[in-house]
């Protein structure tokens, strides 16, 4: 017979502010890769916009923390909105006001709540950018991240095992980015010539999931919640 699953980390706002400022020591760090993948297929300012706009995150979160994680998701969106440029300023900001709005007032989440603020902020990506998988963009990481973290919840995962395994798929859905020619967006101009380039927008993606994974792990460990 299986084991049960562990209990999991307290999903609250502390652990969601914990993911922002993760999120933008990562992105900070990762800011010239994901200029470097931009270049060829973009405006090569993805890693500066990103950064610019978690810093900003980061700095406003920090220095008026929201008391639940609906409101720390959705007041990040807000600021991404508006200190990120081109189009990933409103693609990540609908990605985690919609996820926030989702998350209502509650001021501790479930695995299961999670997965469908996840999946309500990845439909309102899609529907903004209108774009779907296979597109080569950030839905290629983001949405078999989605359904992977919804399989392992419905076969009984705990919360870090199914964040795991999302981690997992949207790492391997921005690598799957890279043989795919681009039919939105800015690469999309490029035609034939998108091919051989992974996707800036599903590798940010990646690296945020990556580290909501951490973050889970993390607190576990920590006894934090």
């Amino acid at each position: 017979m299986s084991e049960e699953p562990s209990p999991g980390p307290v999903v609250d706002a502390a652990f969601f502010r914990r993911w922002l400022v993760a999120a933008a020591a990562v992105i900070d760090r990762e800011a010239d890769q994901l200029t470097e993948l931009d270049s060829p297929i973009g405006d090569a300012d993805h890693g500066a916009n990103m950064r610019r706009g978690f810093t900003a995150a980061r700095g406003a979160i920090e220095k008026e923390p929201p008391e639940t994680p609906g409101d720390v998701l959705a007041q990040t969106g807000r600021h991404l909105i508006s200190t990120v440029g081109g189009a990933s300023g409103p693609l990540y900001g609908t990605l985690l006001r919609k996820a926030g709005k989702a998350l209502g007032d509650s001021a501790q989440v479930t695995p299961e709540q999670l997965r469908d603020a996840l999946k309500a902020g990845v439909d309102g990506v899609a529907q903004l950018g209108g774009a779907a998988p296979g597109d080569k963009t950030m839905l290629d990481a983001l949405v078999p991240a989605v359904e992977a973290l919804s399989f392992a919840l419905d076969k009984g995962a705990g919360l870090i095992d199914a964040l795991a395994a999302a981690r997992i798929a949207a790492q391997e859905g921005a690598l799957a980015t890279v043989p795919l020619q681009a039919r939105k967006g800015r690469a999309s101009y490029l035609g034939e010539r998108s091919i051989g380039h992974q996707d800036p927008g599903a590798t940010s993606s990646a690296l945020l999931l990556g580290v909501l994974a951490d973050t889970a792990e993390q607190s576990a460990a920590g006894g934090t919640g």
